[in-house]
């Protein structure tokens, strides 16, 4: 494009849920109740997890790390497209876009990345349970998330620095419901080579590398179980265990990889969907599917909100 159509805006535009102008108090409804779902659900979780010390094993050190990832990378993207919803504007301030794209990247990696440490964990328990304890120490749990986070930071900054030197065509008109990279990349008039090739070089392997070692993980797990002898329910329990975080695997990654790793389509739609899928959708479901089955964390559940209410009515 000519320069003079480039210019340094100030706002930009997001059309993801503008284009069913009849559904807006629908959509606000459903965002909503989802995400008072999702906050509802991670936050317990996560205090349980803190709370109650019996808890405080490398598991659940994972899923609380997990829960307040699932939060954050909700937050960053729902909060404002309750805001537009409700307020009809559906607008966003260049630095808002910014700081959105580079909070929704942190978080988004971090799901990621802890995704397949909690497979590696539930690969030691139950392939290597005799070294389970002295291999997945305090001080290594602690290590692998602190590099996710590194890591995930690293990322989201490179990312977002490289979008902070684009120019925007005048209207800043975003095809999607909040600030993502292909979406902005769209929009850019000035060269946009680098950036692709950071999505494909840099984001693409910490998409597929963090799958394949889930994958990896899960495939020796079930291994392992189809050699538990079948009396005793051990292998019933472990593959409902295993199914269940599998399924939450499944719907992360199937939808990432529909929206940024597919050959682009035509049809915007395709990556709405997509992308409720996995910024809004799967942190909902975490805590049903790794956690409110679990029998100890419902312990912890009872035993955080009786302590609440007799705290309450004590005072």
């Amino acid at each position: 494009m000519a320069h003079g159509n480039q210019s340094s805006v100030s706002e930009f535009l997001l059309q993801g849920f503008s284009q069913w102008p009849e559904h807006q108090y629908l959509f606000f409804g459903l965002f909503l109740c989802m995400y008072l779902i999702t906050l509802t659900g991670n936050v317990l979780i996560f205090l349980s997890i803190i709370f109650e010390s019996h808890l405080h094993t490398p598991m659940y050190f994972f899923l609380a790390s997990l829960s307040f990832a699932d939060v954050g990378l909700s937050s960053s993207i729902v909060l404002k497209v309750l805001h537009n919803l409700y307020t009809q504007q559906h607008t966003i301030s260049y630095t808002g876009c910014l700081s959105q794209l580079y909070f929704f990247l942190t978080f988004g990696d971090m799901d990621s990345f802890l995704l397949s440490v909690m497979a590696y964990d539930r690969y030691m328990a139950i392939c290597h349970p005799l070294h389970y304890t002295t291999a997945m120490s305090p001080r290594l749990c602690v290590l692998l998330v602190s590099v996710c986070w590194v890591i995930a930071n690293m990322i989201a900054l490179l990312h977002t620095l490289l979008i902070a030197k684009l120019s925007f065509c005048v209207g800043g008109k975003i095809s999607h419901f909040f600030c993502d990279i292909n979406p902005l990349l769209k929009i850019a008039c000035s060269p946009t080579r680098l950036n692709e090739l950071m999505v494909y070089y840099v984001g693409g392997p910490f998409v597929i590398v963090p799958f394949l070692c889930t994958l990896v993980s899960y495939i020796c797990i079930a291994s392992a179980i189809l050699r538990m002898p079948s009396s005793g329910g051990g292998r019933r329990k472990a593959f409902s265990t295993c199914g269940s975080h599998l399924s939450v695997v499944c719907l992360f990654y199937i939808t990432v990889y529909t929206v940024y790793l597919s050959p682009q389509s035509i049809f915007p739609t395709k990556d709405i969907v997509g992308s409720v899928a996995y910024t809004v959708v799967t942190p909902m479901l975490n805590p049903f599917l790794y956690s409110l089955r679990n029998q100890d964390v419902k312990a912890a559940l009872r035993s955080l909100i009786k302590g609440k209410i007799l705290a309450c009515q004590t005072q």
